[in-house]
């Protein structure tokens, strides 16, 4: 008898606790550009944001964070990872659209974001869920010297 393997992915908000994880793909993801353990605390931790993990059993497949502050109508797409292995599987997407739920929750009409001008995947995910690009920084991302284009989606007017 064969048995499928339904392996199911849970994706919650991050914690503190996870944040070992986190700087674990932090830096395979991300090499030269990744954050340290004090900034990604931090943000993990503020009031003003809100992080996501995608786990599937003990396994931390990616995260992704918001940033926006009370009071403003445009928010932030901090970061998005997702592990190598799980690249392909709509994990990305599916991170991203609870972001946007998130967003609509907390009243924001632009979100914005920067990705790696050489970051074409990520690119097009961005582009499907309605993100326009809007303007490229020259050399954003150091040591690598690699331009950043800065998306934008229109989400509405709060109320």
């Amino acid at each position: 008898m064969s048995q499928q393997s339904a392996a199911t992915v849970e994706i919650r908000e991050a914690t503190v606790s996870d944040l070992p994880l986190i700087m674990k793909l932090e830096k395979d993801c991300f090499a030269n550009d990744a954050w340290d353990l004090a900034t990604m605390k931090s943000e993990v931790a503020a009031k003003h944001t809100y992080y996501l993990c995608a786990f599937e059993k003990a396994d931390l497949l990616g995260y992704a964070g918001i940033s926006k502050l009370p009071g403003n109508h445009q928010g932030d797409i901090q970061t998005i990872a997702v592990t190598k292995a799980a690249r392909g599987r709509g994990l990305g997407k599916s991170l991203m659209h609870a972001l946007l739920k998130q967003a609509g929750v907390l009243k924001t009409g632009e979100l914005f974001l920067e990705v790696r001008a050489d970051n074409k995947a990520a690119q097009n995910l961005y582009l499907s869920l309605g993100f326009e690009h809007i303007d490229t920084r020259k050399r954003y991302y150091q040591p690598d010297n690699v331009d950043a284009w800065v998306m934008r989606l229109q989400l509405g007017r709060p109320e």
